[in-house]
């Protein structure tokens, strides 16, 4: 809430955090924040021309709707179009006979779909609920609901992590579609028409699947061993939420000292069990878990440190500080207007 007076016995006001001063005789117009920690604030010229925030705001909401949005949109659908193989991409030979592509296929412990949903999910509920824990309230939240402004905070955050996950996500993508490793099904799942007709330890480099057992999808899937996304994305979420949770809600002065550690643990371990699980499952082979896995480190590392700067924006200003803060100032105002019997006139 800002009020602007018209003084008669003017106030010389340093930058914020200092103290109110009385300065010479003179009259000016002068705005008084009651909302926030400073004093009075001079009213400029350069401020009044400034743009009002909000045009800005009208100006980054176009930017978003028609730069940033169809962007999004044109890289979800390359990512799409590549997962489902509709854009050619390379398929690597392999080795007649050869063990490591002969396990059966047995289905995936975590699927896609499973994997998908706790990478876009979990982790916005996880920010929204820590963010509701650090408001308080008091009168200067009691208008405005702390659940939605928590949300704001939340989302803040989590954009920066969506941003990180589809870097991640397209990456993989494309290396998948690039070097076309096949699977410990690959035999199983593609059964490659010269599969039955090749020598020993022969390498064979041109083939067709020939399997009906399996739909198309998996037997294009078979030819995109390395990296593993699950591992990737698994590891970037689990350490995301993991770093957050150490940053923003850790502290030796909780309620409960053993919740946030908890949690850290639970993120780990999903991160340690989905990935491991590629492997037990036949649906990856060792290196292509731990390529992925370190993808996914190298990419919650900038998603952390570049777009996050580290969690280092300062938690929820306790508002109990604010309000005491804002009475010293409101006191010594009106201890400074009452001592020079200064005549205010509301303009």
């Amino acid at each position: 809430m800002v009020r602007t007076f018209q003084l008669v016995g003017c106030f010389k006001v340093p930058k914020r955090g200092g103290k109110v001063v009385p300065a010479s005789s003179g009259e000016g117009i002068f705005t008084i924040d009651m909302s926030s920690t400073s004093t009075l604030d001079v009213v400029t010229a350069s401020e009044q021309s400034a743009p009002a925030p909000e045009m800005q705001a009208r100006h980054s909401y176009w930017w978003h709707l028609l730069i940033d949005l169809p962007i999004l949109l044109l890289v979800g659908a390359v990512c799409i179009v590549l997962e489902v193989g509709a854009l050619p991409s390379r398929r690597a030979g392999f080795t007649c006979n050869d063990p490591a592509l002969s396990y059966p296929h047995t289905g995936d412990t975590f699927t896609i779909s499973l994997v998908a949903a706790i990478t876009v999910v979990v982790p916005y509920l996880l920010l929204w609920a820590v963010e509701t824990t650090l408001q308080q309230e008091d009168e200067y939240n009691l208008k405005k609901s702390k659940y939605i402004t928590s949300a704001k905070s939340a989302a803040l955050i989590y954009r920066d992590y969506i941003y990180g996950s589809i870097v991640n996500l397209t990456i993989l993508e494309v290396v998948k579609c690039v070097v076309g490793s096949p699977r410990p099904t690959f035999f199983d799942l593609c059964k490659p028409d010269t599969a039955s007709t090749c020598n020993d330890s022969e390498y064979v480099s041109s083939y067709t699947c020939t399997s009906t057992k399996y739909s198309r999808y998996l037997q294009i899937d078979s030819s995109r061993s390395f990296p593993s996304a699950h591992a990737s994305l698994s590891v970037y979420c689990g350490l995301f939420l993991a770093w957050y949770l150490q940053r923003r809600a850790f502290s030796w002065h909780n309620r409960s000292v053993l919740v946030v550690p908890l949690l850290q643990v639970l993120c780990i371990v999903y991160a340690c069990v989905c990935s491991l699980s590629r492997v037990t499952d036949h649906r990856h082979h060792w290196w292509d878990v731990l390529v992925g896995a370190s993808m996914g480190v190298l990419t919650v590392l900038y998603t952390i440190l570049v777009l996050c700067k580290n969690f280092s924006q300062p938690t929820v200003v306790s508002t109990s500080d604010i309000s005491s803060s804002d009475g010293n100032n409101h006191q010594s105002v009106r201890r400074l207007l009452s001592d020079r019997e200064t005549r205010v006139v509301v303009s």
